[in-house]
């Protein structure tokens, strides 16, 4: 096993436990992140494991006590592990080629290749497929890409869609108006929204009817101009009603779908709008797909390598 000891310059106390963290929690973190062990003796720092994931810690550590001077967050600690971690120990270069959001966040970007490739595609293409498993962006970073669209007033109107309940969208039973039915189902986008926007500005833009909430099952027969269209869960819809959602879109739509395979809610999985579209459309010209993997989840480290365990078990 190899180590090395170090010390971060200029030596700064109050830098020291901005990084350290509360009981040393934010060391604790990136030891198990990076599968290291890491130790520190006031102002000197301990490194051991892997020559490569060594290197690695020490370059974050380093990172991390340049941007010390004020409380660091534990979700901070967490973006800039998976980042640092995708990209072999340096960040993202950043270029004027690579997107940025204008959104309340400032400076949203993508923070592993696929989700900067993710975001290229939305505003490239008319429409974009986003598919891999939970906690890699698809969503969120689709709503972002809408609420950037409207900022900069390249569309109209925002549309969120989903599929409730089940493929058969059997609404029937639930209580309540049909918002009130469809609501906890598109929770996920209405929490991205509140995120992006804020609570006040996004109910203003609701009650206005910019941006509107469309079951998919009630998208039939309806032709979309100079709107953003977000399907949601898509794996959960039919190959009829992913055809029928396609062919929604009018003149200055844009359209992105996202879903995840692995999680298929059909009563016939075989039957998926999600595969079928992704077998027919691959080389349309305006369509684009992003395939995420376990590595593009931005959730909490734990989630990515559960996503990662999954992911091997399913290889054997």
């Amino acid at each position: 096993m190899n180590s090395s000891t170090f010390t971060l310059l200029p030596v700064d106390n109050e830098k020291l436990a901005n990084l350290c963290g509360s009981l040393d929690e934010n060391l604790r973190e990136i030891e198990t992140a990076l599968g290291v062990t890491i130790s520190r003796r006031g102002d000197s720092f301990h490194v051991s494991g892997d020559q490569t994931k060594m290197h690695l810690a020490k370059t974050t550590l380093q990172k991390f006590y340049q941007k010390a001077s004020n409380h660091i967050r534990m979700e901070d600690i967490q973006f800039d592990l998976m980042e640092l971690a995708n990209n072999s120990g340096s960040d993202i270069v950043s270029n004027q080629n690579e997107p940025m959001l204008k959104t309340r966040k400032k400076n949203l970007r993508g923070r592993t290749v696929r989700q900067i490739q993710y975001l290229k595609q939305i505003q490239l293409s008319d429409v974009v497929f986003g598919i891999g498993p939970a906690g890699t962006g698809k969503t969120y970073l689709a709503v972002a890409s809408a609420i950037d669209a409207l900022e900069r007033d390249l569309i109209k109107r925002i549309i969120l869609a989903r599929p409730a309940v089940e493929a058969g969208e059997r609404l029937g039973f639930l209580p309540g108006d049909l918002a009130q039915k469809v609501d906890p189902y598109l929770r996920p986008l209405y929490d991205a929204l509140y995120d992006l926007m804020g609570i006040e500005r996004a109910a203003k833009l609701f009650e206005r009817g910019i941006i509107e909430i469309a079951p998919l099952a009630y998208m039939r027969g309806r032709t979309i101009n100079n709107s953003f269209i977000i399907l949601d869960e898509a794996q959960n819809t039919t190959p009829e009603q992913m055809k029928m959602f396609l062919t929604r879109m009018g003149f200055g739509s844009r359209a992105v779908i996202t879903g995840d395979v692995t999680q298929i809610d059909l009563p016939n999985p075989r039957r998926n709008g999600l595969i079928e579209a992704r077998k027919i459309l691959t080389n349309v010209a305006g369509i684009a797909f992003t395939e995420f993997l376990g590595d593009d989840v931005v959730r909490h480290p734990l989630v990515q390598r559960i996503v990662r365990a999954y992911e091997k078990n399913d290889d054997h």
